[in-house]
């Protein structure tokens, strides 16, 4: 496993994609909707990881749920795998629990899965594949 990205939840991606541009010296490479999730995304390289700010496209979404409990800040830490599938079975073995046990498409052609964060130390943790 690799850290593939760290997942930022935010109230507005203007004002945070033009604070991270500052701040990073550099632009987005990626923006993108998902509506399943009912969130916008926003992607910047980091050397070999990426920052990937998360908006919520409506009141329902996750991460409108989160910024509403915790505001904005770190949602979660992304995990780039070779095989989702076996990774998802080490994982249950290893006793983790998953909030979806079967892989979804994810922002920048990934498939995705959750980890419970009563299961990983308070922090929501997401595996991802790169989709072929």
């Amino acid at each position: 496993m690799k850290l593939e990205h760290v997942g930022i939840a935010v109230k507005s991606l203007g004002v945070s994609d033009e604070l991270f541009e500052k701040l990073l010296g550099k632009n987005s490479y990626k923006n993108e909707t998902v509506e399943r999730e009912g969130v916008t995304t926003s992607f910047y390289k980091t050397g070999d990881s990426k920052i990937e700010l998360l908006e919520a496209s409506n009141t329902e979404s996750p991460i409108a749920k989160f910024i509403e409990k915790k505001g904005e800040g770190i949602h979660h830490l992304a995990f780039g795998v070779e095989n989702i599938y076996d990774e998802i079975k080490r994982l249950k073995k290893e006793g983790f629990q998953f909030i979806s046990e079967e892989p979804k498409d994810g922002a920048d052609n990934k498939l995705v899965a959750f980890l419970h964060p009563k299961s990983t130390n308070g922090v929501l943790v997401e595996i991802c594949q790169e989709k072929a």
